[in-house]
């Protein structure tokens, strides 16, 4: 494969995976090898084993970091301090994106970023949708009530009242309450309920209080 024929393939895309350009009479050692050089030559960055986006100025839609957590792990959604940063509802920048999944926990570095997983039990990976976030590009995020129950769950302590002040949490309003504790109850962790009604009771829902 020449270097046009790449990029009239995937120039449109964000992300490709290397088995997209799988061809009768071409084998996979001699794309990834021609992808390797390309890589090399500072044409291509190499996310993963398979996983590729053209470097600049090549690409027409360089990928968006939350795209890129998402297809770095499958399956996975981008969650906690990073899904709270998007809604607007910490003050502090997040430097990393964070997600949860129900394999492996780890720790990606590539040269887009530093993509953090957390592992979570198979009856909580839920709570997430697809939204779009810039330029055509979307991903699987937390919603905003998921997201502060993924932080509060995978924090030691963190339904106490004193975590819950130092988040600073803002722009309450982006939190459906009711779903936040239906989605707690739905859970089944105790922890996770006393961390809804504080959170009810931080954003002054006194009726949410007392369930």
């Amino acid at each position: 494969m020449k270097w046009h024929e790449l990029l009239r393939f995937v120039s449109d895309e964000p992300i490709f995976h290397s088995a997209l350009l799988m061809t009768a009479g071409v084998g996979r050692a001699e794309v990834e090898k021609q992808l390797s050089r390309w890589t090399r030559a500072g044409k291509l960055v190499q996310l993963r084993r398979g996983l590729y986006a053209l470097a600049a100025p090549y690409g027409k839609r360089p990928p968006l970091p939350f795209l890129v957590a998402n297809e770095l792990r499958r399956p996975s959604y981008v969650s906690l301090q990073s899904a709270l940063a998007y809604y607007g509802m910490i003050p502090e920048y997040v430097p990393s994106v964070t997600s949860v999944t129900t394999g492996r926990p780890g720790q990606a570095r590539t040269p887009l970023g530093v993509f953090i997983y957390r592992h979570i039990k198979t009856p909580l990976f839920a709570g997430y949708r697809r939204i779009e976030v810039a330029d055509s590009q979307s991903a699987f995020i937390a919603t905003p009530e998921k997201g502060l129950l993924d932080l509060i769950y995978l924090t030691p302590h963190g339904d106490e009242a004193g975590y819950l002040e130092e988040l600073r949490l803002q722009n309450l309003e982006a939190l459906d309450l009711k779903a936040l504790v239906e989605t707690a109850r739905a859970s089944g962790s105790a922890k996770l309920m006393r961390a809804a009604k504080r959170v009810a009771a931080i954003a002054g829902e006194e009726e949410y209080v007392d369930l």
